[in-house]
């Protein structure tokens, strides 16, 4: 849809404005959407993220408000036909209230799980934190971002103290000397931050990107260093390597504002560029040219993103990137630091108030006595009713209908079926539950296995904040209530307590305590993240109606927001940063004869995330129908394989296939596949279930695999 194009006409609308956000990545585009008798219009905004950009799925958002497989009313499983049918809220509720308690009566809380998504907002993501733990009591919760930023996360956490994606406001990139990106492919990702990177290189910066292919984004770059899948982490050792040997750490900074640096300083002794480009494939010509970009420019920013973030090691790969950084004085730098590009639209303030396992609202850690008193004292329970954390997603994943496991699962804005690694075992998982729930707007591919499927409400039709990645809250504003049958996942929050109460009374107080009003779940978040890291205190809605939004950490309304971190210093016990020595080691699965290839994923301009929402979007379907399988045509050469040929991906753990499309852009080592798609086409089937040991994220970038012509 273009400027002036419309959803579904909806006729006697009173034309109405409302300024919101689009629905999708944490760029988290400013536009206003219009309604009147033709239907809803988008229109970009000047907006400091996006500056009156939109990309094709921003100008499309609209077209799903009518669309016509929009889910308007429950649907519960018939056991005699097993096929899904149109109920009553009240037959769906009282279902799943009866299996809950029959499952949990049988085998305890735990019995029973909740799996969120990083596109909730930040007060239903409160809500459904605090609905796992004080309305269902289980420790299993965790959410589809773990999927997504939290080796970063886990990295910034033990570096800086803190987890925030940018620690710096956006327009730093703009002003950027040397912009180094790893793993990052805005140009198709979020691609009106690609506005920024023209002007840093309008202005006469350098930019210099790290990707295994030739990306849309690299074809900007001045300088592409093509490394192997899974190397990434060789690669910034060598490059602190040449720093250290050319003289261009900054050495008042590490001793006045870090410690631990002897320690990485003797680790990446062993990492001579040579030795790095044996592992990596990155000539030793590029690695000093790079080096020298980032010792010697003035304002030097560098980012990671998913390419190096997923991976059984993105922890430490993270953490060689930031002990790079470290190393060159840049975070709390004005114009310069280390940043990482979240990818969901409330990645950033899904995390941060209890969506994940072992986190509590504020980003306190569930396993800090303190701060379980300070969130029991909020909530109304005692402390020791808490319970303590819960298991990462993939972990809870594959324990789902197994003897220790969960036997129900509830699921919010999530698509594991799609986009968890080794989704044909994830598939099989949720099969063997006693109860499957899942709210959602249209049927994903995990709604069709429910046992129940609640219809919710869509992003234009509700109000909230969402948290970009910059850490700045924005306020997401309904245009419209939703459709009849439709109700907002707060409300079923809300709906759900009640109905587990033991009694009248009991449900009254526990409809009372999981509001369905997104500003009084707003209010009581502020005063559960008081005194966090993630601290929203100061910030009300009418704060940031004032404004182009709020950063946090904001501990008080009458104080300033902190749009750029660590000026001072870090929020460690003593200030300082933290230097952690890494070592590259292997991908968790190798090329044999057998499987001889490398397989990386990723996404493609016209699809976002697993589907669910812009497969059914009529333009973007247009622009990218189908999965393909992206090798190099010397591979396809070798193989038999013509363009667009069907071919067949297949690993250790299942296999996928789509059509060939042959690219000089990608090493001929290596193929890649969009993970967007369902059916035949789902790369997710090949992909590793290897985790990280310390952030759980899975090692969707690198397996091993066979290609064969179908």
């Amino acid at each position: 849809m273009t400027d002036g194009a419309r959803s579904a006409t909806r006729p006697g609308r009173t034309p109405r404005d409302v300024a919101t956000h689009c629905p999708y990545c944490a760029l988290q585009c400013g536009m206003v959407l219009r309604e009147d008798d033709a239907g809803v219009t988008v229109h970009p905004r000047q907006f400091p993220t996006n500056r009156g950009g939109l990309c094709q799925k921003g100008w499309t958002a609209a077209e799903l408000l009518d669309h016509p497989e929009r889910l308007t009313t429950p649907l519960v499983r018939d056991p005699a036909t097993g096929a899904l049918q149109p109920t009553s809220w009240d037959a769906a509720l009282d279902r799943i209230v009866a299996g809950i308690r029959a499952i949990q009566d049988d085998a305890g809380p735990d019995a029973v799980a909740v799996f969120g998504g990083g596109g909730l907002t930040n007060e239903k993501a409160y809500a459904l934190g605090k609905f796992a733990r004080i309305g269902l009591r289980t420790r299993h919760i965790d959410y589809n971002g773990r999927f997504c930023m939290s080796s970063a996360a886990a990295a910034g956490m033990r570096a800086f103290g803190i987890d925030r994606g940018l620690p710096f406001p956006l327009a730093d990139l703009g002003r950027a000397d040397t912009l180094l990106l790893v793993g990052a492919n805005p140009a198709e990702t979020m691609p009106p931050l690609v506005r920024w990177l023209t002007e840093q290189r309008g202005n006469g910066g350098q930019l210099i990107v790290v990707d295994p292919r030739v990306t849309a984004t690299a074809r900007q770059a001045d300088l592409h260093l093509q490394p192997l899948p899974g190397t990434d982490l060789a690669v910034a050792n060598a490059l602190l390597h040449i720093a250290l040997t050319q003289g261009w750490v900054d050495r008042a900074y590490v001793a006045e504002r870090t410690a631990g640096f002897e320690a990485v300083r003797r680790s990446v002794a062993a990492w001579w560029p040579a030795r790095a480009e044996q592992i990596s494939g990155v000539p030793v010509a590029d690695l000093e040219a790079t080096a020298r970009a980032l010792g010697t420019g003035g304002r030097v920013v560098i980012l990671t993103a998913r390419g190096a973030e997923q991976h059984a090691k993105g922890v430490d790969t993270v953490s060689a990137y930031v002990n790079l950084a470290l190393a060159l004085g840049l975070p709390g730098r004005a114009g310069s630091g280390y940043g990482c590009l979240t990818g969901q639209g409330n990645g950033q303030g899904g995390r941060e108030h209890g969506q994940k396992a072992d986190q509590l609202p504020g980003y306190r850690r569930i396993d800090d006595p303190a701060a379980r008193e300070h969130v029991a004292r909020v909530w109304g329970v005692p402390a020791d009713e808490l319970p303590g954390p819960g298991v990462p997603a993939y972990q809870l994943l594959d324990s789902l209908g197994t003897p220790d496991g969960p036997r129900a699962l509830l699921v919010f804005g999530s698509n594991p079926v799609i986009s968890a690694p080794r989704a044909g075992r994830i598939e099989r998982r949720l099969r063997d539950l006693d109860l499957l729930v899942v709210a959602d707007l249209l049927l994903s591919e995990t709604a069709a296995l429910a046992d129940v499927v609640l219809p919710t409400a869509q992003w234009a039709e509700e109000d909230g904040t969402m948290t970009n990645l910059e850490g700045r809250v924005l306020r997401r504003r309904a245009l419209r209530p939703p459709p009849p049958g439709v109700r907002t996942d707060l409300a079923i929050i809300s709906d759900l307590a009640a109905r587990l109460a033991p009694d009248d009374a009991a449900a009254t107080d526990a409809a009372a305590r999981f509001p369905a009003d997104p500003a009084t779940v707003f209010a009581e978040l502020r005063r559960a993240s008081a005194g966090g890291a993630a601290d929203y205190a100061g910030i009300s809605w009418a704060r940031i109606d004032a404004a182009d939004g709020v950063y946090w950490p904001c501990p008080t309304e009458e104080g300033p927001d902190t749009p750029r971190l660590f000026a001072d210093r870090f929020a460690t016990p003593d200030g300082r940063a933290r230097f952690h020595p890494v070592d590259h080691r292997p991908a968790a699965e190798e090329v044999c004869a057998t499987y001889p290839l490398h397989f990386t994923t990723g996404r493609v301009l016209a699809q976002y995330q697993s589907g669910t929402q812009t497969r059914r979007v009529a333009a973007l379907r247009r622009a990218a129908a189908e999965a393909f399988v992206e090798l190099h045509p010397d591979l396809a050469a070798r193989l038999g394989i013509d363009d667009g040929d069907p071919v067949r991906v297949t690993s250790r753990r299942g296999e996928f296939s789509a059509p060939a499309r042959l690219s000089a852009g990608i090493r001929p080592d290596t193929v890649f596949a969009p993970f967007h798609y369902a059916g035949a086409g789902r790369a997710n089937s090949v992909t590793n279930d290897a985790v990280d040991p310390v952030s759980g994220m899975p090692e969707f970038k690198i397996c091993a695999v066979r290609v064969e012509k179908a």
